[in-house]
């Protein structure tokens, strides 16, 4: 591939992209098999965008182990797809019913078309189960174009669509833990989300609290810096102006308040350094879809009843999986909250989909013993020395290394 230079067909499938833009035909590029000098860019994809009623060309770069994501008018955006057109080895390009494939194959380009179901004919024919489900997010609304859920039409974009599902179901669980813990009464609510990541969840929760007529002051805590200056972007286009980002974690976050504790596939004994927050800040809702458990899986030691099945080391991951969940909805009892281990999404959607979900009793006057009794039990039975959440909520000394590279 010679920099600088287009072939005919290069040249031929550059004329139609701006051809499908000028005609407002355009749907979105894939640019694949990156050959550049961007180290560890993986893939490209361009779609178009309205932002303050100007279409724009949203492009997401998608790296190993992250996505980076700007927008381009048009002018910027034809002088880089130059240069992309030597640097990838395969370029797709959807338009209202064609596909247009550039591709580099024996040392020449190949230029092909097929036929190809645009986004609003998909969108136009939706599964029969979900014609009549209640959605807790307007489609229309920016943050999701932003986020790149939704495209300039506010058609859910086919591949978002599991993602989009989540944030509805997320939403769901959230407005009846709220109405449960009667937060809706207060006006002001503050939320914390540790482990915001791309602020998908963040976003939504600032979004309904404001349909709800409430004045919401949400935090996402992300340790990743361009994940929180991503964030804080999406926020200020969105018009969010009590949403913010921290680039930190639940070690150095420390709120003065919250009424909800959010922490979504925190990794590890991260769960219990977040729920004990929220413990100690009194909040009123804790949110938590514990990741990879694995603080217990190394002392645990199969009782002699059990040691036909937990041989199996499948077995045995699973149940220290559940054995770190019920200690720690046993010790959130203990402490005065209303606890429920519940299916956060189908594992059709993600295989991370187990949720503890808990609102504080208004009851609570101390901590309760025999739930206590009832940890020391279970931690004996497998024989469990150590349980982070547990030494947390004692004030006693804990190893502070927290998240995994899961």
């Amino acid at each position: 591939m010679t920099a600088n230079i287009l072939q005919p067909n290069q040249l031929e499938f550059f004329n139609q992209v701006e051809q499908a833009w000028q005609q407002q035909h355009f749907e979105r590029i894939i640019l694949s098999q990156y050959q550049g000098e961007i180290a560890k860019l993986e893939k490209i994809t361009v779609r178009s965008i309205v932002l303050k009623d100007q279409t724009l060309l949203n492009v997401v770069y998608r790296y190993q182990t992250q996505d980076i994501t700007k927008n381009y008018s048009w002018h910027e955006f034809s002088a880089l797809l130059q240069e992309w057109l030597n640097q990838c080895q395969q370029i797709n390009l959807f338009t209202e019913g064609r596909e247009i494939q550039l591709k580099y194959k024996k040392g020449q380009w190949k230029l092909s078309q097929s036929k190809h179901k645009s986004n609003a004919v998909v969108q136009a024919l939706p599964q029969s189960h979900d014609r009549n489900k209640k959605r807790w997010i307007a489609q229309d609304r920016l943050f999701l174009q932003l986020l790149g859920i939704t495209d300039q039409k506010h058609e859910i974009i086919p591949s978002m669509a599991r993602k989009w599902k989540q944030i509805n179901k997320f939403v769901e669980i959230f407005a009846g833990a709220i109405e449960q813990a009667q937060l809706k009464q207060q006006g002001d609510l503050h939320v914390v989300d540790f482990g915001s990541g791309k602020g998908y969840l963040t976003c939504a929760v600032y979004d309904y609290l404001l349909g709800q007529h409430l004045q919401p002051h949400v935090t996402g805590v992300e340790l990743r810096e361009e994940l929180v200056k991503f964030c804080q972007n999406v926020a200020q286009q969105a018009g969010y102006d009590q949403l913010n980002f921290f680039q930190g974690d639940v070690r150095s976050y420390f709120p003065e308040k919250t009424d909800v504790m959010i922490a979504l596939h925190a990794c590890d004994v991260a769960t219990d350094f977040a729920i004990h927050t929220g413990i100690r800040l009194g909040a009123k809702v804790i949110m938590c879809a514990p990741c990879c458990h694995k603080e217990l899986r190394p002392q645990l030691q199969a009782p002699q009843v059990l040691k036909p099945m937990l041989q199996f080391g499948v077995h045995a991951g699973q149940q220290a999986e559940m054995l770190t969940d019920t200690l720690r909805a046993l010790l959130l009892q203990a402490y005065g909250y209303e606890t429920k281990v519940l299916e956060f999404v189908s594992l059709e959607h993600t295989s991370k989909n187990k949720m503890i979900l808990a609102t504080r009793q208004q009851s609570f006057k101390q901590v309760d013993q025999n739930i206590l009794d009832q940890v020391q039990q279970l931690k004996t039975f497998y024989g469990i020395e150590k349980h982070t959440l547990e030494l947390l909520l004692k004030d006693l000394p804990v190893d502070q290394k927290i998240g995994c590279a899961c």
